[in-house]
Protein backbone atom coordinates (compact mmCIF):
# COMPACT_ATOMS: atom_id res chain seq x y z
CA UNK A 1 0.00 0.00 0.00
CA UNK A 2 1.50 3.41 -0.98
CA UNK A 3 2.00 6.11 1.63
CA UNK A 4 -0.85 8.49 0.63
CA UNK A 5 -3.37 5.67 1.06
CA UNK A 6 -2.30 4.59 4.57
CA UNK A 7 -3.43 7.76 6.38
CA UNK A 8 -6.80 7.56 4.62
CA UNK A 9 -7.17 3.93 5.71
CA UNK A 10 -6.31 4.85 9.31
CA UNK A 11 -8.87 7.68 9.28
CA UNK A 12 -11.49 5.35 7.82
CA UNK A 13 -10.80 2.76 10.53
CA UNK A 14 -10.96 5.34 13.31
CA UNK A 15 -14.27 6.59 11.91
CA UNK A 16 -15.65 3.05 11.62
CA UNK A 17 -14.54 2.19 15.16
CA UNK A 18 -15.98 5.34 16.71
CA UNK A 19 -19.26 4.82 14.84
CA UNK A 20 -19.32 1.18 16.01
CA UNK A 21 -18.98 2.27 19.64
CA UNK A 22 -21.40 5.19 19.34
CA UNK A 23 -24.14 2.98 17.90
CA UNK A 24 -23.51 0.41 20.65
CA UNK A 25 -24.10 3.09 23.28
CA UNK A 26 -27.28 4.21 21.49
CA UNK A 27 -28.82 0.73 21.42
CA UNK A 28 -27.59 -0.23 24.91
CA UNK A 29 -30.63 1.16 26.85
CA UNK A 30 -32.99 -0.81 24.59
CA UNK A 31 -30.90 -3.97 25.07
CA UNK A 32 -30.97 -3.40 28.82
CA UNK A 33 -34.77 -3.21 28.80
CA UNK A 34 -35.10 -6.28 26.55
CA UNK A 35 -32.78 -8.30 28.82
CA UNK A 36 -35.51 -8.30 31.49
CA UNK A 37 -37.97 -9.97 29.09
CA UNK A 38 -36.48 -13.44 29.54
CA UNK A 39 -33.99 -15.55 27.56
CA UNK A 40 -36.38 -16.35 24.71
CA UNK A 41 -38.48 -13.23 24.10
CA UNK A 42 -35.75 -10.94 25.38
CA UNK A 43 -33.01 -12.70 23.43
CA UNK A 44 -35.03 -12.45 20.21
CA UNK A 45 -35.68 -8.74 20.86
CA UNK A 46 -31.98 -8.10 21.50
CA UNK A 47 -31.05 -9.82 18.26
CA UNK A 48 -33.54 -7.65 16.35
CA UNK A 49 -31.98 -4.58 17.96
CA UNK A 50 -28.56 -5.80 16.86
CA UNK A 51 -29.91 -6.29 13.34
CA UNK A 52 -30.97 -2.64 13.36
CA UNK A 53 -27.47 -1.70 14.55
CA UNK A 54 -26.01 -3.58 11.58
CA UNK A 55 -28.47 -2.01 9.14
CA UNK A 56 -27.11 1.40 10.19
CA UNK A 57 -23.40 0.67 10.67
CA UNK A 58 -22.67 -1.28 7.48
CA UNK A 59 -23.98 1.32 4.99
CA UNK A 60 -22.31 4.16 6.91
CA UNK A 61 -18.91 2.44 6.63
CA UNK A 62 -19.62 1.60 2.96
CA UNK A 63 -19.68 -2.17 3.37
CA UNK A 64 -22.46 -3.49 1.17
CA UNK A 65 -23.76 -6.84 2.33
CA UNK A 66 -25.63 -9.36 0.19
CA UNK A 67 -27.10 -12.75 1.04
CA UNK A 68 -26.95 -15.35 -1.75
CA UNK A 69 -29.41 -18.23 -1.50
CA UNK A 70 -28.26 -21.20 -3.57
CA UNK A 71 -31.36 -23.07 -2.40
CA UNK A 72 -34.73 -21.88 -1.03
CA UNK A 73 -34.42 -20.91 2.63
CA UNK A 74 -37.23 -21.18 5.20
CA UNK A 75 -36.64 -18.55 7.90
CA UNK A 76 -39.34 -20.07 10.10
CA UNK A 77 -37.53 -23.40 10.31
CA UNK A 78 -34.85 -24.01 12.98
CA UNK A 79 -31.40 -24.94 11.68
CA UNK A 80 -27.94 -25.49 12.98
CA UNK A 81 -26.00 -23.01 10.87
CA UNK A 82 -22.29 -23.75 10.39
CA UNK A 83 -20.08 -20.98 9.05
CA UNK A 84 -16.39 -20.53 8.27
CA UNK A 85 -14.42 -18.33 10.69
CA UNK A 86 -11.72 -16.14 9.16
CA UNK A 87 -12.05 -12.54 10.46
CA UNK A 88 -12.92 -10.36 13.44
CA UNK A 89 -15.64 -8.96 11.20
CA UNK A 90 -17.50 -12.30 11.33
CA UNK A 91 -19.30 -11.28 14.53
CA UNK A 92 -20.68 -8.12 12.93
CA UNK A 93 -21.65 -9.83 9.68
CA UNK A 94 -23.83 -12.31 11.61
CA UNK A 95 -26.61 -9.74 12.10
CA UNK A 96 -26.66 -8.90 8.38
CA UNK A 97 -26.66 -12.55 7.34
CA UNK A 98 -29.11 -14.29 9.64
CA UNK A 99 -32.41 -12.42 9.47
CA UNK A 100 -34.33 -14.70 11.81
CA UNK A 101 -34.25 -15.64 15.52
CA UNK A 102 -30.85 -17.19 16.21
CA UNK A 103 -28.34 -17.80 18.99
CA UNK A 104 -24.67 -18.03 18.14
CA UNK A 105 -22.11 -19.89 20.23
CA UNK A 106 -19.32 -17.51 21.25
CA UNK A 107 -16.30 -17.19 23.50
CA UNK A 108 -17.14 -16.44 27.12
CA UNK A 109 -14.21 -14.06 27.63
CA UNK A 110 -15.67 -11.54 25.15
CA UNK A 111 -18.54 -10.94 27.58
CA UNK A 112 -16.14 -9.02 29.84
CA UNK A 113 -15.84 -6.12 27.36
CA UNK A 114 -17.75 -3.08 28.72
CA UNK A 115 -21.13 -2.34 27.06
CA UNK A 116 -20.47 -4.59 24.05
CA UNK A 117 -19.94 -7.54 26.38
CA UNK A 118 -23.36 -7.05 27.99
CA UNK A 119 -25.06 -7.00 24.60
CA UNK A 120 -22.95 -9.96 23.47
CA UNK A 121 -23.76 -12.26 26.41
CA UNK A 122 -27.49 -11.53 26.16
CA UNK A 123 -27.64 -12.18 22.42
CA UNK A 124 -25.66 -15.44 22.22
CA UNK A 125 -24.76 -18.58 24.15
CA UNK A 126 -21.29 -18.24 25.67
CA UNK A 127 -18.82 -21.05 26.24
CA UNK A 128 -15.51 -21.47 28.03
CA UNK A 129 -13.80 -24.00 25.80
CA UNK A 130 -11.22 -24.84 28.46
CA UNK A 131 -13.88 -25.84 30.98
CA UNK A 132 -15.59 -29.20 30.39
CA UNK A 133 -18.50 -28.39 32.72
CA UNK A 134 -19.11 -25.06 30.96
CA UNK A 135 -18.99 -26.73 27.54
CA UNK A 136 -21.62 -29.22 28.67
CA UNK A 137 -23.79 -26.40 30.04
CA UNK A 138 -23.52 -24.51 26.74
CA UNK A 139 -24.58 -27.59 24.77
CA UNK A 140 -27.65 -27.93 27.02
CA UNK A 141 -28.52 -24.27 26.37
CA UNK A 142 -28.22 -24.73 22.61
CA UNK A 143 -30.50 -27.75 22.72
CA UNK A 144 -33.03 -25.76 24.76
CA UNK A 145 -32.88 -22.98 22.16
CA UNK A 146 -33.61 -25.46 19.37
CA UNK A 147 -36.62 -26.78 21.29
CA UNK A 148 -38.00 -23.23 21.15
CA UNK A 149 -37.69 -23.37 17.33
CA UNK A 150 -34.81 -20.88 17.38
CA UNK A 151 -31.82 -21.60 15.15
CA UNK A 152 -28.27 -21.78 16.44
CA UNK A 153 -25.00 -20.75 14.80
CA UNK A 154 -21.73 -22.55 15.42
CA UNK A 155 -18.31 -21.88 13.90
CA UNK A 156 -17.18 -25.53 13.61
CA UNK A 157 -13.53 -24.53 13.15
CA UNK A 158 -13.62 -23.14 16.69
CA UNK A 159 -11.05 -20.39 16.11
CA UNK A 160 -9.66 -18.38 13.20
CA UNK A 161 -8.50 -20.45 10.26
CA UNK A 162 -4.81 -19.61 9.89
CA UNK A 163 -3.89 -22.71 7.91
CA UNK A 164 -3.90 -21.22 4.43
CA UNK A 165 -6.53 -23.80 3.48
CA UNK A 166 -10.18 -23.07 2.74
CA UNK A 167 -11.10 -24.44 6.18
CA UNK A 168 -9.36 -25.83 9.23
CA UNK A 169 -10.52 -29.16 10.72
CA UNK A 170 -13.97 -29.13 12.30
CA UNK A 171 -14.85 -29.96 15.89
CA UNK A 172 -17.65 -32.46 16.55
CA UNK A 173 -19.98 -30.21 18.57
CA UNK A 174 -22.30 -28.86 15.88
CA UNK A 175 -22.75 -32.28 14.30
CA UNK A 176 -23.35 -34.08 17.57
CA UNK A 177 -26.05 -31.55 18.52
CA UNK A 178 -27.61 -31.83 15.05
CA UNK A 179 -27.90 -35.61 15.35
CA UNK A 180 -29.05 -35.60 18.97
CA UNK A 181 -31.79 -33.05 18.26
CA UNK A 182 -32.48 -34.22 14.68
CA UNK A 183 -32.04 -30.64 13.44
CA UNK A 184 -30.88 -30.10 9.84
CA UNK A 185 -27.55 -28.42 9.20
CA UNK A 186 -27.38 -25.39 6.94
CA UNK A 187 -23.85 -24.42 5.79
CA UNK A 188 -23.31 -20.69 5.23
CA UNK A 189 -20.15 -19.22 3.70
CA UNK A 190 -18.68 -15.81 4.58
CA UNK A 191 -16.84 -14.97 1.37
CA UNK A 192 -15.47 -11.44 1.76
CA UNK A 193 -14.85 -10.84 5.46
CA UNK A 194 -11.14 -11.68 5.09
CA UNK A 195 -10.81 -9.04 2.36
CA UNK A 196 -12.66 -6.49 4.49
CA UNK A 197 -10.66 -7.21 7.67
CA UNK A 198 -7.91 -9.86 7.88
CA UNK A 199 -7.43 -11.45 11.30
CA UNK A 200 -4.49 -10.39 13.46
CA UNK A 201 -4.09 -6.90 11.98
CA UNK A 202 -5.25 -3.50 13.24
CA UNK A 203 -6.56 -0.63 11.09
CA UNK A 204 -7.14 -2.91 8.09
CA UNK A 205 -10.92 -2.62 7.69
CA UNK A 206 -11.77 -1.61 4.13
CA UNK A 207 -15.05 -0.68 2.42
CA UNK A 208 -16.46 -2.97 -0.24
CA UNK A 209 -18.70 -5.98 -0.71
CA UNK A 210 -19.67 -8.60 1.84
CA UNK A 211 -21.38 -11.78 0.69
CA UNK A 212 -22.88 -14.69 2.61
CA UNK A 213 -23.86 -17.84 0.73
CA UNK A 214 -26.64 -20.08 2.06
CA UNK A 215 -26.00 -23.61 0.83
CA UNK A 216 -28.45 -26.51 0.65
CA UNK A 217 -29.52 -27.86 4.02
CA UNK A 218 -28.19 -31.25 5.05
CA UNK A 219 -30.74 -33.55 6.68
CA UNK A 220 -29.75 -35.68 9.66
CA UNK A 221 -32.96 -37.71 9.93
CA UNK A 222 -32.20 -41.21 11.16
CA UNK A 223 -28.50 -40.55 11.83
CA UNK A 224 -26.98 -41.70 15.11
CA UNK A 225 -23.93 -40.78 17.16
CA UNK A 226 -21.94 -43.30 15.13
CA UNK A 227 -22.48 -41.07 12.09
CA UNK A 228 -20.89 -37.92 13.53
CA UNK A 229 -17.58 -38.28 11.70
CA UNK A 230 -19.24 -39.09 8.37
CA UNK A 231 -21.60 -36.11 8.70
CA UNK A 232 -18.77 -33.79 9.72
CA UNK A 233 -16.63 -34.78 6.75
CA UNK A 234 -19.59 -34.45 4.37
CA UNK A 235 -20.29 -30.88 5.50
CA UNK A 236 -16.58 -30.03 5.47
CA UNK A 237 -16.15 -31.29 1.91
CA UNK A 238 -19.17 -29.41 0.60
CA UNK A 239 -18.14 -26.13 2.23
CA UNK A 240 -14.53 -26.52 1.10
CA UNK A 241 -15.55 -27.17 -2.50
CA UNK A 242 -17.81 -24.13 -2.65
CA UNK A 243 -15.23 -21.83 -1.01
CA UNK A 244 -12.66 -22.90 -3.61
CA UNK A 245 -15.20 -22.40 -6.41
CA UNK A 246 -15.96 -18.90 -5.14
CA UNK A 247 -12.21 -18.17 -5.02
CA UNK A 248 -11.71 -17.66 -1.26
CA UNK A 249 -8.90 -15.13 -1.03
CA UNK A 250 -7.25 -16.57 2.09
CA UNK A 251 -6.44 -19.89 0.41
CA UNK A 252 -2.73 -20.18 -0.35
CA UNK A 253 -2.19 -21.66 -3.77
CA UNK A 254 0.03 -24.74 -3.91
Amino acid sequence: MNLPVKPLLWLYNIYAMLLFVLLMFIIFPFVLIASFMGPVQGGNAIYRICMLWGDIWFPLVCIIHKNIYEWPHDKKKPYIFVTNHISFLDAAVIVKTYRQPIRALGKKETASVPVFGYIYKNAIVTVDRDNAADRSKSVSKLKAVLRKHISVLIFPEGTFNKTGNALKPFFDGAFRIAIETQTPIKPVLFLDVYNRMPFGKLFTLTPGKSRAVFMQEIAVTGLTIKDIETLKQKVYKQMEERLLQYGASWVKKA
